[in-house]
């Protein structure tokens, strides 16, 4: 699956993990804080970053201005997703 999410300055997701999907996740605007398996990427505008299945993760907007990025999802993440406390 491939969609388009926004994200507001100072929002994020829960932290979560998917027992079978991968992720890749591309900026288009913004700056996105990553936390991946308990080490923060800060991934800009025009980069990327690749979760693996498995692996727990949470994305925020920590900066100035919307948040917005494409998330490929392979297979689809729909009903895959495990959240932590």
């Amino acid at each position: 699956s491939v969609i388009q999410e926004r994200v507001p300055t100072g929002c994020s997701e829960v932290r979560h993990y998917h027992t079978q999907a991968e992720q890749f996740f591309y900026i288009l605007t913004g700056v996105a804080s990553m936390e991946l398996e308990g080490k923060i990427f800060t991934v800009s505008s025009q980069q990327g970053i690749h979760i693996p299945a498995g692996a727990k993760h949470q994305l925020s907007n920590q900066h100035e201005g919307d948040l917005v990025f494409i998330v490929t999802s392979t297979p689809p993440s729909h009903g895959d997703r495990v959240e932590l406390q």
